[in-house]
């Protein structure tokens, strides 16, 4: 390095000299002597070389070349300093090591195929309070996690997504997220072997950085039921550990009890359009839950919530809220309005037909995993006789059955594609629907969303994405934790939950109404109204104005809250 910057020095003076002579003695006005022309080629190459150029007695010469050269040497290093200190901070921005300052952010801590689906709907719930922040750490490249999530910002909204890389499990990098500051954390399972171990490290860190008393919203997920005692008292109380396995063979369960709920179950639990909030205005207390219900212009009373925390799903209208108490319903955002008094919509007729009640029922399963087991459990207590299949369905004709269950198969790497056998299934179950003629119900599990479009379902096969529904309601509840208990009572096998209702179970056929009007009908059969499917439509439509009318009739499908079918209550005078 010594030789490089003496080389360095002779050549720019074997340029500049030259040069500053030939300056100098171009020049009018320079001095006639030759002395004085040398003195003015120093001062020149001084000047240039920045060497103070004094002259005079060879020690003021020496002692200006001196300085000119401390002051070249600190200079050099400031420059250098400086940029070593810029340097260093663009690679802890670029490795993603540099420490948040947000307040009031949603921390999301590991990563999995989940996380940018929990991700993105927390995105869209910061988006509709119109500011905030979502921070993602994962030991994982920054650059890699900002290009797979880029795509879920939504557009021109005043919210941030910032990426750190770290162990969420190391108290080091969790510092760097300011954890005690979020306004909620949520710690998701890695897709690696010992996936729920990992989930119990990150939540005793996580302990450690916010200390005992931080009032931290926390939700977390495991994997495996057997894990799910140890990560909540890692946890601690007051945090929400949700088992989404359980919550995946939950799921599957309802659509066999209620054909067609897929769709409304991901419309239910994303943050597009409506989705459940627990409101407590001024007023609530000493107020029945049927006034309440129909007090509520903008949204669909589905519930109460006690202020212990404890759900009551579509309860008797006569039930009176306590203080503390909240009411439950499906509102655009938490904005909605409770009045204080409203008359209710007007009343049509009911209809005169006689109810049915469905004959026991018998399902085939075909497929395995580890939350077949779990299913067999719920089928069994929604009343369902399940049988295990064979293969994709070659050697017992789903035809004899009710319903058909297609579970995926066990990830891992000895499955490397779970929906494989899922679409082998489904294209057989098409081709023996062809030859008897006849289509049975089907749900079908799959892992990835890309394989939906793929999928030969017809439009009776309810195709259930368990992996994202999980990463909804684990969105769901990171900003409402009141809502963890409501989510569990509404995916029982038993007791009141989503059902898919004939409208004209509570109008007659042709009745011109306003959605208003069928929430009021349906109260009376009591089961709470909150959307409806029209007949030809597999979207459904949540929370639609209470003021919109139309022609309800053979086709169109009433979404409730309420018992199972056949057992809505006659209705009340």
């Amino acid at each position: 390095m010594s030789a490089l910057v003496g080389w360095l020095a002779l050549a720019c003076l074997g340029l500049v000299a030259p040069a500053s002579a030939l300056l100098v003695w171009t020049d009018t006005k320079a001095p006639d002597t030759l002395q004085g022309k040398a003195a003015t080629v120093w001062r020149t190459v001084g000047q240039t070389l920045r060497l103070g150029g004094e002259v005079g007695p060879p020690l003021r010469m020496a002692l200006s070349v001196f300085l000119a050269l401390v002051s070249l040497l600190y200079v050099s290093f400031l420059v250098g300093i400086v940029t070593t200190a810029l340097t260093d901070r663009l690679a802890e921005l670029e490795r993603g090591q540099t420490t948040v300052v947000e307040r009031g952010h949603t921390l999301v801590l590991g990563w999995s195929e989940q996380t940018p689906t929990v991700v993105a709907e927390l995105l869209a719930a910061h988006a509709q309070r119109g500011r905030g922040a979502v921070v993602v750490l994962a030991d994982r490249d920054k650059a890699e996690m900002e290009r797979e999530l880029r795509d879920v910002l939504p557009p021109r909204a005043r919210v941030r997504l910032l990426c750190r890389r770290g162990r969420p499990a190391d108290p080091g990098a969790l510092a760097r997220v300011t954890p005690a500051a979020a306004g909620a954390v949520v710690v998701l399972p890695p897709d690696a072997p010992g996936a729920d171990a990992q989930v119990t490290r990150t939540l005793l860190a996580l302990r450690a950085v916010v200390g005992e008393g931080c009032p931290v919203r926390i939700v977390a997920a495991v994997r495996d039921g057997a894990q799910l005692a140890t990560a909540r008292l890692a946890a601690g109380p007051g945090a929400v550990v949700l088992d989404v396995d359980d919550l995946a063979a939950r799921l599957l369960v309802q659509c066999v009890l209620e054909p067609g709920l897929a769709l409304v179950l991901e419309d239910l639990l994303d943050f597009a359009g409506a989705e459940l909030h627990t409101l407590r205005p001024p007023g609530l207390p000493g107020r029945r839950y049927g006034e309440l219900a129909a007090a509520c212009p903008d949204s669909c009373a589905v519930g109460i919530v006690r202020a212990d925390g404890t759900p009551h799903l579509n309860p008797p209208p006569q039930t009176v809220l306590a203080p503390g108490d909240g009411l439950i319903v499906l509102a655009e955002d938490h904005r909605a309005i409770v009045l204080p008094a409203t008359p209710a919509p007007g009343a049509v007729p009911l209809p005169t037909g006689p109810r049915t009640f469905p004959a026991p029922r018998r399902a085939l399963v075909l497929g395995w995993n580890r939350r077949g087991e779990r299913v067999l459990e719920g089928l069994a207590r929604g009343g369902v006789a399940a049988v295990l299949g064979e293969g994709a369905g070659r050697a017992v004709g789903p035809e004899e059955y009710d319903h058909v269950v297609v579970l995926a198969a066990p990830d891992g790497d000895g499955h490397p594609d779970p929906d494989g056998p899922v679409l082998e299934a489904l294209l057989h179950l098409r081709a023996r629907a062809r030859e008897s003629g006849r289509t049975v119900p089907a749900v079908a599990e799959l892992t990835d969303a890309r394989n939906r479009r793929l999928a030969p379902a017809g439009p009776r096969t309810d195709l259930l994405l368990t992996g994202r529904l999980a990463a909804l309601l684990i969105a769901q509840v990171s900003q409402d934790v009141h809502l963890a208990a409501a989510f569990d009572a509404l995916f029982a096998a038993t007791g009141d939950g989503v059902r898919l209702r004939p409208a004209t179970d509570f109008v007659p056929p042709g009745t011109e109404a306003p959605f208003g009007s069928l929430v009021t009908a349906a109260a009376r059969h009591g089961a709470a109204a909150f959307g409806y499917r029209p007949r030809g439509s597999l979207r459904p439509r949540l929370n639609p104005p209470k003021t919109e009318i139309r022609h309800w009739g053979a086709g169109d499908v009433l979404l409730v809250v309420g018992p199972a079918s056949g057992r809505l209550s006659d209705p009340c005078p």
